[in-house]
């Protein structure tokens, strides 16, 4: 088991991370908008921890504060991504659909290609060096771990209160929704905000995870994959996300013995489950709880 953990640690941790990022997606997706920034506020979330740790004009605080400068990286990473989600969710949530995914593609670009150009963030080298909060990888499930437990705690509430299902009313029929008095904007960009808030902490707590840090952070192709884990997993769930998130990032290394041939195993899945599993694996096992529930019902109302 020691063995276990310590060959596979980095990877146990790295699900953990990508079900927190699915989920970054969820929020929106709730509310019915298809955005995909969470890359972009993952990577100023993860600059923002890597300046601050490495940059000399933050010694003074560093070597002042001790540990505690981690916890404070994710404060400020929170913040500046809810400011900057507030910024761009307002104007850009005017758009629906796959225009308002062009719109969140062409903000994470600009923002990557901001972050290519400035001196302070390594321009295309990037950070290296940031101090780590622990020696092992592995311990870095406790960070990650309590993190995506209060996500699930929060996301079950939410679920179940008033602005829950004003987000539901949305993705069904705005309009709708409007006529029953629902602000369709301020809980579209309050969804927006919740989904950049938790990108930016997981960015912030990946910097000193990950040891580096640069513009590959937040690109096209991450936007994609974080998308693939909520509709392979289920967007109408809470465990959809992190179901999504474990099966694609577990799949690249169970299949690695294959090489090359993997990579088309793992399109094939990916079609499979959007052609078989409209609603993804959450909504199918949903469906098979139902199906059980009703066979069990039939056979005592039998008895």
């Amino acid at each position: 088991m020691e063995d276990f953990l310590q060959n596979y640690g980095f990877l146990l941790v790295t699900l953990v991370q990508q079900s927190l990022l699915a989920m970054s997606l969820y929020f929106p997706l709730m509310a019915g908008q298809l955005s995909l920034a969470s890359p972009g506020y993952y990577a100023l979330g993860g600059y923002i921890a890597a300046i601050m740790a490495t940059n000399e004009y933050f010694a003074a605080w560093r070597d002042t504060l001790g540990w505690v400068i981690f916890p404070l990286e994710w404060l400020i990473a929170a913040l500046a991504s809810a400011v900057l989600a507030l910024f761009v969710g307002i104007p850009s949530l005017r758009l629906r659909g796959i225009y308002l995914a062009l719109a969140t593609i062409a903000f994470v670009e600009i923002l990557r290609v901001i972050c290519l150009n400035l001196e302070i963030t390594g321009g295309a080298i990037g950070i290296f060096g940031i101090p780590q909060l622990f020696e092992s990888r592995l311990s870095y499930i406790w960070t990650f771990g309590p993190l995506l437990l209060i996500m699930l705690f929060f996301s079950y509430r939410l679920n179940r209160s008033r602005v829950g299902r004003a987000f539901k009313a949305i993705r069904e029929d705005e309009l709708a929704a409007g006529a029953m008095g629902i602000n369709s904007t301020r809980y579209k960009v309050l969804a927006f905000v919740i989904g950049a808030v938790l990108a930016g902490v997981v960015g912030a707590m990946s910097a000193p995870f990950l040891n580096t840090w640069n513009a590959r952070q937040g690109t096209f192709d991450a936007s994609i994959a974080y998308l693939a884990y909520v509709l392979i997993g289920g967007s109408r769930s809470i465990w959809g996300p992190m179901l999504g998130a474990v099966l694609l990032t577990v799949l690249p290394e169970v299949l690695r013995p294959l090489k090359d041939s993997r990579l088309i195993i793992n399109g094939m899945v990916l079609v499979f489950a959007s052609i078989y599993l409209p609603q993804g694996i959450a909504g199918a096992l949903d469906r098979l709880k139902n199906i059980a529930v009703r066979k069990l019902g039939f056979i005592r109302s039998e008895k």
